[in-house]
């Protein structure tokens, strides 16, 4: 890591903003909020973190799905400057947690996420994404609007994963670190042979983002508007993300092979979450959290170095700047992000995998596959749970991981 220039070091941030990029604008896509804004949030987000966590956590930090349902609601049915003050409030409802654990300190914290819960909830963040991987790889979507597999998408899928596949394991030197950036510029040739690429894009964007009059300009220029319909419906969420959040630390440490719920400790962690939610919210960009995307790149580049994710940060708020250079990311096929993430999301549930077989857990035990089995089924099984009709819903791994840290406690530890 130290022998690393700082050419490679930007080949390297670059091949982490093309992991994130295609989630990152699609939670804006989805529910009506600016891709460029997110961008930015997400950029800056991750600088503002890494402040926070003392720049010793590899973490990018991008738009959150979990509060896709509160967001479209809210923008459908009160407006931007309703949907900022929400997001406001969610990142304070960070703050306020980063303050409650670091009053009841990390031995605490750690007592609710043994290995034989954050074992299986690793697993489900990548299983869960599986579908979409999945999706984004063999499938398209036809005049119907209905999903259809797609063999000239699968072909293209097919040879990033095994460009990607053959990079990692024969190939040696810078190679070996950037099979990411790699698989995407082979899947974006094959596509162009294909003929799937949409050059349109690219020429009709301008070339500064935040032109005044501009959508993006008016997003930065509203003022957000704290209505309680707004707040309570996606404040609150932030509560259950604070879950989700564990599982991803937990994850970002065992792929580097460091405890960062002691160093530099969670409550600093999520703390970088609330202030760069709060930073998301004042632009209005989504909520941010902390990517799996991106430590599945670790996973694979096995290139630890956060720096290197503080560049990939920067890289983000350029192309939010420059609107060209968004638009050539945009036009990279889903194929070839399917393709990638295949890989990327199989390594986390791997990673989960790796900690139930490194603490030893014995499974003849009924206590450890009951716990095991709930966390699966309902993580995988539940994609979310909404709560009463307010349109407000929690994941399925944020019930799963409730349940899972329930019956850890509850359970007696010898049956």
């Amino acid at each position: 890591m130290e022998n690393i220039n700082t050419s490679k070091k930007l080949l390297l941030g670059l091949q982490h903003v093309l992991a994130m990029f295609g989630a990152t604008v699609l939670v804006p896509i989805l529910t009506g909020l600016d891709p460029a804004i997110a961008l930015l949030g997400a950029g800056v987000g991750t600088l503002l973190f890494h402040i926070c966590a003392q720049g010793k956590v590899p973490v990018f930090l991008g738009s959150s799905f979990a509060f896709i349902g509160a967001i479209a609601t809210t923008l459908a049915g009160q407006g931007l400057a309703a949907v900022k003050g929400g997001i406001i409030a969610a990142g304070i409802v960070y703050m306020l947690i980063s303050l409650l654990v670091r009053f009841v300190g990390v031995d605490t914290v750690k007592s609710f996420f043994p290995p034989i819960v954050t074992g299986p909830i690793i697993m489900v963040i990548g299983l869960r994404l599986s579908p979409t991987a999945v999706g984004m790889a063999f499938y398209t979507t036809n005049d119907a609007g209905a999903s259809v597999f797609s063999i000239n998408a699968t072909i293209i899928a097919a040879i990033v994963i095994i460009t990607m596949v053959v990079v990692s394991i024969f190939l040696h030197g810078f190679f070996k670190l950037v099979p990411i950036l790699i698989s995407i510029i082979v899947g974006y040739i094959v596509s162009m042979i294909f003929g799937i690429v949409e050059f349109t894009e690219i020429a009709n964007a301008n070339w500064f983002t935040f032109m005044p009059g501009s959508e993006a300009f008016t997003y930065l220029t509203t003022m957000p508007s704290f209505t309680a319909t707004g707040v309570i419906a996606i404040a609150p969420i932030a509560l259950v993300v604070f879950i989700e959040h564990i599982g991803d630390i937990t994850t970002n440490g065992a792929v580097v092979g460091k405890n960062f719920l002691v160093d530099p400790g969670v409550h600093r962690t999520i703390l970088g979450d609330g202030v760069a939610t709060f930073f998301a919210g004042l632009i209005g960009a989504p909520a941010n959290t902390t990517y799996s995307e991106n430590t599945g790149v670790l996973a694979v580049t096995k290139v630890y170095d956060p720096s290197i994710i503080r560049i990939a940060a920067v890289f983000a708020i350029v192309l939010s700047l420059v609107g060209k250079f968004a638009a050539v990311i945009r036009t990279i096929p889903l194929p070839v992000m399917g393709g990638v993430s295949v890989i990327l999301f199989g390594m986390i549930a791997s990673v989960g995998v790796r900690i139930v077989v490194s603490a030893a857990l014995d499974f003849s035990h009924s206590r450890n596959l009951m716990i095991s089995a709930l966390i699966l089924v309902l993580g995988i099984g539940v994609d979310s749970f909404p709560i009463g009709a307010s349109g407000v819903t929690i994941s399925g791994l944020a019930v799963a991981a409730f349940v899972g840290v329930l019956l850890n406690k509850v359970l007696p530890s010898e049956m």
